[in-house]
This record gives C-alpha cells, structure tokens and sequence, in this order.
C-alpha cells in the first residue's frame, strides 16, 4: 500500500525510558534509517537540551513514530498523514515491551490525536497548551518541522514554558541513578 519499499525506523531498547513517538519518518529518515536526521530532528534536539551523539547513543532515548514507514509524499508537498493501521498492529506490543517508560513525548498532531484519544483537545495547540494536564508521563509537543517556524512565533510561550519543563524532564531521566549501598 505504500509507494515505496517499506523500511520500518524504529529504536526501542528495553532501557528505554524515554520515547519519542512521532507521526511517521519522513523521506529522509527513510534513507538513512535513524529517526530524526533531518532538520527537524536538530530542533527536537535542541528542545530536549540533548547532542546529536547522546541522542543516538543512549539507550534510555528510544524514538517509535505512530506508523514506523515513511508514507510517502503527497502530490501538492508534505507528507501523508501516517496511516491509522500501523499504529494499530504494532503500538500496544511495542509499548508493553517498554516497562521501564517515564516519558513519552508526542510530536504533532497525529501522534496526540492516536495517543491520548478523547483526552485530546481540539487541535494540536490546544493539546500542547493542555501539557501540564498529560505530565508527568506524557507531553505533547509540536512537530519540529521547519513549517511549523511560524506557529513558535505565535506561541512563545511553548519556547518560555514548555521547553524549559522538557529539558529538566530530560535531564533528570538521563542523570545517572545513584544506588544506596546497605
């Protein structure tokens, strides 16, 4: 049903702790088989307060969009929507699979839609701006896509409230855990 092969990009590890759950890998990402090697990554990144390297290195980091293929793009640009099945098939068995998830960060309207269901506001800046009512194990960001440059103008308070909150979420799931000695 796709237009292409199929390349499913999933990282999951059971380390993971926390999960970044997208809407679906975008052409470039379909070539290179890591999620978010793209620009839009770069600002997911920066947003997270976390270098490329860590990253792709750390383990406790796991990224699984809602359809783990690249959909395709549409005929007037973008991408299509992520289709509906996949998050269906195989979502509930990779979250199960996780027992150790603190976070799980839901980027984009697609991936809050699925996710959170009825909980869901109107509109994904709505959801987003509902984000102390999903914390502490869920936030719901914006795409970091470049088309969306224009709605961090208009919202600022994502940039002043949110980002600050992911960043110490981040940083305290990553810290390393101290074990008592008896």
């Amino acid at each position: 049903m796709l237009p292409h092969t199929p390349r499913p990009v999933v990282r999951v590890f059971p380390e993971t702790r926390l999960l970044i759950c997208g809407q679906a890998p975008g052409r470039r990402v379909h070539e290179s088989g890591l999620p978010f090697t793209d620009p839009s990554g770069d600002r997911l990144r920066d947003w997270m307060g976390v270098d490329y390297e860590s990253f792709y290195a750390d383990r406790r980091i796991g990224v699984a969009a809602q359809a783990f293929c690249y959909p395709g793009t549409a005929p007037k640009g973008g991408d299509y929507p992520p289709p509906a099945r996949c998050a269906a098939l195989w979502r509930p068995q990779l979250l199960e699979a996780l027992p150790r998830m603190e976070l799980t960060l839901l980027v984009g309207g697609y991936a809050q839609a699925w996710a959170l269901g009825e909980r869901a506001k109107r509109n994904m800046t709505e959801t987003v701006q509902a984000w102390r009512d999903y914390a502490p194990d869920v936030l719901a960001l914006p795409h970091p896509s470049w088309r969306n440059t224009a709605w961090l103008r208009r919202n600022p308070w994502f940039e002043d409230e949110v980002v600050p909150y992911l960043r110490e979420r981040v940083r305290a799931i990553l810290a390393p855990r101290v074990r008592m000695s008896a």
